[in-house]
């Protein structure tokens, strides 16, 4: 239940439910710019960009990556509907890297504008993904805790 100082948070994809708890503060990719969500925000509906979006809960802050969305706030609630998403730590470092050296190879032989346009946004999910992992590993902050399903143990 939100507080006069936090706001309910739910970050959900079409696969699982990321987050369900309280937070100072998100702050997300909007597709116009960067918001940040205060308690007691007005309502709001918007999209999302492929990003890194922050929940803090005092001194602990979570970077998530999603890949896109739609963000609703309401009655001091935050609700994330996300294309896909994922918690820094689960990001595989490798695979991103991998995904940004392809991208950047196929880019250079894009023989159209869709294409490239296409492979544009694998090399910014990409790299993202590596901001966000970085990030974290670098965050000298605590970390939230986030309960984790027996299926993602």
């Amino acid at each position: 239940m939100a507080t006069r100082d936090t706001l309910h948070v739910e970050i959900v994809t079409a696969e699982r439910e990321l987050y369900s708890g309280e937070a100072n503060m998100v702050s997300a990719p909007g597709t116009e710019g960067r918001l940040g969500i205060l308690p007691r925000h007005a309502a709001l509906l918007t999209t999302l960009s492929p990003g890194a979006l922050n929940i803090k809960l005092g001194d602990a802050e979570e970077p998530i990556f999603i890949s896109g969305g739609f963000l609703e706030v309401s009655n001091n609630s935050v609700i994330v509907l996300a294309d896909t998403a994922e918690l820094a730590e689960e990001i595989d470092q490798a695979r991103a890297q991998e995904a940004r050296r392809r991208a950047q190879e196929e880019l250079a032989q894009a023989q159209s504008d869709v294409e490239r346009a296409e492979l544009l946004g694998a090399l910014e999910r990409a790299m993202t993904r590596l901001r966000v992992a970085e990030l974290a590993r670098r965050r000298s902050g605590r970390r939230l805790e986030i309960p984790r399903s027996d299926s993602e143990q």
